[in-house]
């Protein structure tokens, strides 16, 4: 059953309206919009292939290409102020590629998966607005290794997740053996790699792996859609919280955390953009007039 978000007067979710008697299949992902503060929305994605788990097919990979596309077009001072992965499914986040519809390919097809694969996780790790997975069940594989291209993770206490390629003979080849170990540090990302093994919730908050972690107990396990509710609600807390600051501003932090190689350049071209913002004047006269601000992204 789908995750049923009820709207309130703190929470409007907006459904992207799609034809009742549409001959197309049904969408692999399902699109809503949640408001933001000050202006704007936040985007939530949440894969819907309940048979295959939320395997990445390519139906499944080409409408994330697609949402991806879409708020990059939108521009620097577009209406989308953060992303959220998520799943409607209890029993998985992604289980990684569609290895039953990878068994058509040809050798061909398979690179071109491959291609398109790696290029959307890129454009997902490199868009400038805040991106959250929301892990209320398992990711292994290319599961996790897309959430591994969003800037922070939310998972729930009995999420799993693994990187189990050497097992199955291959690697990780969607992004998994370079931005695990920019995450967690190169001794840990090797085990987890090497081994193949399944990291539990509390573990993958201990090792740097997910950033928030929701305590599921056994009741809302047994409960159909409890534990992604919950793991939804904290990922969209999240999003607001941080689209409480300047959009600006949030951009160019995002920007200079993410070029920390470069250091002081990186901070410094970062923070001569945001000083000179209409933001930061409502900043400072929100904080002389001891008042909330309310910013514009200008």
């Amino acid at each position: 059953m789908p995750l049923l978000l009820r709207p309130s007067p703190r929470l409007l979710i907006r459904p992207i309206q799609r034809c009742a008697y549409s001959s197309a299949p049904a969408p692999a992902i399902n699109v809503t919009n949640v408001p933001a503060p000050h202006s704007g929305s936040i985007r939530i994605l949440s894969l819907n292939r309940p048979a295959a788990r939320n395997a990445i097919s390519r139906q499944l990979l080409t409408e994330l290409h697609h949402q991806v596309n879409s708020i990059q077009s939108e521009g620097d001072a577009g209406p989308t102020r953060a992303l959220i992965l998520a799943s409607e499914v209890d029993t998985s986040f992604c289980a990684g590629a569609d290895l039953k519809e990878r068994a058509t390919f040809t050798q061909e097809d398979t690179a071109n998966f491959l291609t398109n694969l790696r290029g959307t996780f890129t454009s997902i790790s490199q868009l400038q607005i805040p991106t959250i997975s929301a892990l209320a069940a398992p990711a292994f594989g290319g599961g996790l290794e897309l959430a591994l291209t969003t800037h922070m993770r939310i998972f729930a206490s009995n999420t799993t997740v693994a990187l189990p390629e050497t097992r199955l003979a291959i690697i990780p080849g969607a992004g998994g053996t370079y931005r695990l170990p920019a995450l967690i540090g190169l001794s840990r990302a090797r085990d987890l790699i090497l081994t193949g093994r399944r990291v539990g919730g509390p573990e993958a908050y201990f090792l740097g792996l997910c950033d928030r972690l929701v305590e599921v107990t056994p009741e809302d396990a047994a409960r159909e859609g409890a534990a992604r509710k919950k793991v939804l609600d904290e990922a969209i807390k999240l999003a607001r919280d941080i689209c409480e600051g300047g959009p600006i501003a949030i951009k160019a932090a995002l920007a200079a955390v993410e070029g920390c190689a470069l250091g002081e350049k990186a901070e410094n071209a970062a923070y001569e953009l945001v000083v000179k913002t209409k933001d930061r004047d409502e900043a400072l006269a929100a904080f002389r007039e001891k008042r909330k601000p309310v910013f514009r992204g200008e």
